[in-house]
């Protein structure tokens, strides 16, 4: 088990998930207008992080193997 499994199947990241939460529509209620300025940069700045975790780039990659040595 992993530890970001661990956490949020705790009471702790329950909490943390609540709090970070609230802060968002905090932060969205009293400066909307910030918070749609950033949004292309946001759109832009997710685009390699769905690339990174996405594909699972830190496990590496198997080796592709070669169909000419393989017998018919």
């Amino acid at each position: 088990m992993n530890v970001f499994s661990c956490l949020l199947g705790s009471k702790l990241g329950l909490a943390v998930t609540v709090v970070a939460a609230a802060l968002g529509i905090y932060l969205l209620a009293t400066h909307t207008g910030h918070a749609l300025a950033a949004t292309p940069y946001l759109l832009l700045l997710a685009c390699p992080l769905m690339h990174f975790f996405g594909h699972h780039h830190r496990h590496g990659h198997k080796p592709e193997t070669n169909r000419s040595t393989e017998p018919h």
